[in-house]
């Protein structure tokens, strides 16, 4: 058996028995969303923990001074920022930050890729968080959430860190990158799904993970949509034959303004701004 086929038969074989080692939310995403279920919580108290991690609370900050909340005065303590972001929010922005803890190696091969991996991450995050703002401010009554888009983006191939954990064991395969990418393709959906149980986060963020890379067309915009957009867009759709198809039917839909989307000023401004906030 080849090395390419032993690692996707044992990737398979330990995703069918409860096996594989999954990732764990970073110890501050944890904090952050056990305090934010406790009903007697405070906002100094939510500014408080996120301060124990320093790049978490900058980033916070930027968050509260971004686009998504679209607001003219800045703030410039963590307080202030945690008060603008609100309760209900802060969750899902705070785990959306910590996310970047996840892409960490002691193997420098290994790092390397997973550098790329954050790298289209905030790529395809930046483009369908800019995209949905867009789409909200041309359809008033959208109810889908920025926050919540942020999250669901940075998750959408979170199946990819297991796998190249175990292709760590079997340092063969990294001479097959092409094999490396298809099986990641391939079994990312089915890990991804299985760390979004583990982590106990909802049919959300489960649907983005397991629908982004077919073409399924729903009746309504949905997250899965503009994530589908941002994977076109950075060029990482797996199925390329499908994009003009897909692209002719979000302009219709109204969901884009046209094939060059990523020109339009109201897209390309937010698109900086959430990338400022990984930077």
């Amino acid at each position: 058996m080849s090395t390419e086929h032993a690692l996707a038969s044992i990737l398979i074989e330990k995703l069918h028995t409860d096996t594989l080692l999954l990732p764990t939310l970073p110890e501050i995403a944890l904090r952050v969303r056990n305090i934010a279920d406790c009903p007697e919580v405070s906002l100094a108290a939510m500014a408080e923990v996120i301060s124990l991690d320093p790049a978490l609370a900058t980033r916070v900050i930027r968050v509260a001074n971004s686009a998504f909340l679209g607001r003219a005065i800045k703030v410039a303590t963590l307080n202030q920022a945690v008060t603008r972001i609100g309760l209900s929010q802060i969750k899902t922005i705070a785990t959306a930050m910590a996310m970047e803890q996840l892409f960490i190696s002691q193997s420098s091969h290994i790092q390397s890729m997973l550098d790329k991996a954050w790298r289209d991450t905030v790529q395809v995050t930046s483009i369908a968080v800019a995209c949905l703002s867009y789409y909200r401010m041309q359809q008033k009554q959208c109810r889908l959430s920025l926050d919540v888009m942020t999250l669901a983006a940075l998750l959408h191939h979170i199946g990819l860190l297991p796998i190249l954990a175990e292709a760590e064991r079997h340092q063969d395969v990294f001479g097959h990158p092409g094999f490396l990418k298809h099986l990641m393709l391939k079994l990312s959906p089915h890990i991804g799904l299985a760390i979004m149980k583990a982590w106990g986060f909802d049919d959300t963020y489960q649907g983005v993970i397991t629908g982004w890379q077919q073409a399924t067309i729903s009746a309504q915009p949905d997250y899965i949509d503009f994530v589908r957009i941002a994977t076109i867009a950075q060029g990482g759709y797996p199925r390329p034959e499908l994009q003009h198809k897909l692209l002719d039917h979000y302009i219709q839909q109204g969901i884009l303004p046209d094939a060059d989307f990523m020109q339009e000023p109201a897209i390309a401004t937010v698109y900086q701004d959430v990338r400022s906030i990984f930077s």
